[in-house]
């Protein structure tokens, strides 16, 4: 079953997914991969917790004192998933104190933003605890696994936003963003996502976000019966590829090649001739 990394992988790179998937030549673990495991361990446990912190609010909270309960937590989240990530990131030379420098702005950002949003909906309501979560809208579920033989595709979505109407699935970025929209593969894979959740729960999904975290941006991808049939299309596509024996040409834009961690051996030709003919 494909994942629906291969898919952005694909229109990022042939070549590279050729080699990583076909020929077993993977990219060793990078400082910037490992920021972003950070981040986005930091999100699922702040979502995973969400539904607790709520229901625990049994009478009216100040707002700074709603905040002050919000930062705390997820202090704690964010220190708790780097020394759980201790290892790598110290073989990585990355010292842990400055890790959580880095990260911590974007994950301050987040608990103002969702207190901001949760007081605003406490005051218009006036219910606590239990009500208060039950009401509350949209609830947010993380990291949820999905597969579907049909499609014959599996992921992880990162978010998703559950209203009475539907559901919204978000994919979280790190790193750059263009000036409009979306990188085309954050496109692909986010609206895959959307074609899995739609059988998953069996609704039809309108629409979709990327979240570009460093930018503090959502970007929306409006669902539609072209997309769907690309990302169908694009399925094929890589099981072509996957099935294939023809190493893909090198791409034409060569800065993605600047930093590629299978650079070396994808230009040398001769390696990937022998790792080849060891398939056969």
């Amino acid at each position: 079953m494909l994942s629906v990394s291969m898919l952005s992988s694909y229109e990022y790179c042939k070549r590279k997914l050729f080699l990583n998937y076909v020929l077993g030549i993977r990219e060793p673990f990078k400082k910037s991969t490992s920021l972003g495991t950070i981040r986005h361990e930091t999100y699922d446990g702040i979502n995973k917790i969400e539904e607790e912190l709520i229901r625990s609010i049994k009478s009216f909270i100040p707002k700074e004192d709603l905040l002050d309960v919000y930062r705390a937590r997820y202090r704690e989240i964010l220190a708790n998933v780097i020394r759980s990530n201790k290892k790598p990131l110290e073989e990585l030379g990355l010292n842990l104190g400055e890790v959580f420098k880095q990260v911590w702005p974007l994950i301050l950002e987040e608990s103002e933003t969702r207190v901001k949003s949760l007081f605003k909906f406490i005051q218009m309501h006036k219910i606590y605890g239990d009500e208060l979560w039950n009401k509350l809208i949209p609830k947010i579920k993380s990291e949820l696994r999905i597969e579907s033989k049909e499609l014959n595709l599996k992921g992880i979505i990162d978010q998703l936003e559950v209203y009475p109407s539907g559901i919204v699935p978000i994919e979280l970025k790190t790193g750059s963003m263009p000036r409009e929209g979306v990188w085309p593969g954050h496109k692909v894979q986010i609206a895959a996502y959307a074609l899995l959740a739609e059988q998953h729960f069996d609704k039809e999904i309108k629409e979709c976000f990327v979240h570009y975290l460093d930018q503090r941006e959502r970007r929306h991808i409006p669902m539609n019966p072209f997309l769907r049939d690309e990302i169908k299309e694009r399925i094929e596509n890589v099981e072509i590829l996957l099935n294939s024996r023809n190493i893909p040409e090198k791409v034409m834009n060569q800065n993605k090649c600047v930093s590629c961690g299978v650079k070396e051996q994808c230009y040398n030709e001769k390696l990937l001739e022998k790792q080849l003919k060891n398939l056969c």
